[in-house]
């Protein structure tokens, strides 16, 4: 299905206001775009308040991430949405956010990556059939150059083609789809998961 600009525009609107409400993407953090035509992306502006969204704050870039609008700047992180639009031409929405499950796994997981298995709910990423299968999400150290950050992304990237998401230790998750629908729907597959996660490993401590 095409969708026009406005109506691109809503989408990440009304993205932004459900995370919002959700604890996910608090204040000004947190990032979303998505696919207006094969060379063009809709991303959110620089600093904007993500649950009060309005079509001002929303630009048009290319798919190296230059700003098709000089009066508008792009989130510094437009790069890492802009590098999954090039990886696969089938993803059309890639939302960021900062959530406090994301933020605290992220940071207390030793290892790069973090291996989901036996929820039920991995069936609900695209791909997945059963809970036997495993659910692989990396974790990137944190990194203000975001050219070289999206060169690490980029290498797990290409040799893990399954891949849903991933996590920047101590900031927020990464999640993608085929319609702005589905990455909603997986970023709220992927915070029961990390919400989960956490509690599990309370209890294993507990204990």
């Amino acid at each position: 299905m095409t969708f026009t600009r406005e109506q691109l525009c809503e989408q990440i609107i009304q993205a932004g206001r459900f995370l919002y409400a959700r604890g996910w993407s608090p204040a000004t953090s947190s990032n979303y775009s998505a696919r207006l035509c094969c060379e063009r992306v809709l991303l959110t502006v620089s600093g904007k308040h993500k649950g009060q969204l309005v079509e001002a704050d929303i630009l048009a870039t290319d798919l190296q991430a230059q700003s098709h609008e000089p009066s508008k700047k792009p989130s510094a992180e437009a790069l890492l949405h802009t590098q999954l639009y090039n990886w696969q031409p089938t993803i059309q929405a890639v939302l960021h956010t900062h959530s406090v499950n994301a933020t605290v796994l992220s940071r207390i997981e030793p290892a790069g990556q973090i291996e989901f298995c036996d929820y039920e709910l991995q069936k609900a990423f695209s791909g997945i059939n059963s809970h036997e299968q495993p659910l692989l999400v990396p974790i990137f150290a944190n990194d203000q150059d975001i050219p070289r950050l999206a060169k690490h992304v980029q290498q797990w990237l290409d040799s893990h083609p399954d891949c849903q998401g991933y996590l920047i230790r101590g900031h927020g998750l990464y999640t993608w789809g085929a319609s702005m629908q589905d990455a909603l729907r997986q970023i709220e597959a992927f915070e029961f998961l990390l919400e989960c996660e956490l509690k599990v490993r309370a209890c294993m401590t507990r204990d």
